[in-house]
This record gives C-alpha cells, structure tokens and sequence, in this order.
C-alpha cells in the first residue's frame, strides 16, 4: 500500500465533505464520542456523536455559517479553518448575530449567511477541537 496524502483543494465537493467528517470524528474521539455518519441528514445533522449519554448532532460546513432551517434543532456546526477544527452551538450564533446580517439580503430572502473568515464577534462560542 501507497500513502500519498491528498491536497485538500483537489477534492470534489463529496469527497470535501467525507474529509472534514473524518477529522472532525476523529477530534472529537479526543473527547471520549464515538460518531457516526447519517446518511439522511437526521433532524439537519451530518453525523451524530454519543460519549455516555450525551449525543451531540453535527452539521459539517466549509466556513462559519448561520441558517434558519437549522434554529431550534439543537445542531453543532463544525468546520475547518487555518487548520483548526471548530465548533459551535448553531441557535447561540445566530442569537448573537448583528443588525446588519439580520437585515441583508442573504439572510431574509435566503435564509442564510456564511463568511469566508469567522468574525471576532464568535470566537466566545467557538470550540477549537
């Protein structure tokens, strides 16, 4: 067997997906949660992990993102960026979003809004795994 690591920028957007769940499960395994993969987005989740009896579910992102079909589900969004995995509690982000993407376009008529760099403002919520 060959192992040649991957350029991430390389992958299809299916094969983005399946690397970040894999490096997100295998953080938090760090923790003591053993995740498992959904193949139906259960209740807005990716992937759930279970430590005793806490289950935690995931929604797996590119970048830091707010959405309204994800408020009340009690959904963590993970991502990565500058190497680093983060997470969040998605309804404590978008509890603390300001007037200007409550009021855009993106957020109102879509529905949702992402950055490319997660602003200052979140790094209180954010979990670095």
């Amino acid at each position: 067997m060959q192992l040649n690591k991957v350029n991430y920028k390389d992958l299809n957007a299916r094969q983005k997906e399946n690397y970040n769940y894999h490096k997100v499960a295998s953080a938090l395994a760090d923790y003591g949660f053993n995740s498992m993969r959904l193949s139906d987005d259960w209740q807005g989740a990716d992937f759930i992990s279970v430590n005793g009896d806490d289950m935690v579910k995931f929604q797996l992102k590119g970048r830091f993102t707010i959405d309204k079909k994800y408020i009340g589900k009690e959904i963590y969004i993970a991502f990565i960026e500058d190497e680093k995995i983060k997470v969040y509690n998605h309804d404590e982000a978008v509890s603390i979003i300001p007037d200007n993407i409550k009021n855009s376009d993106s957020w109102v008529k879509n529905g949702g809004y992402s950055w490319g760099k997660t602003p200052k403002k979140y790094d209180a919520i954010i979990k670095i795994i």
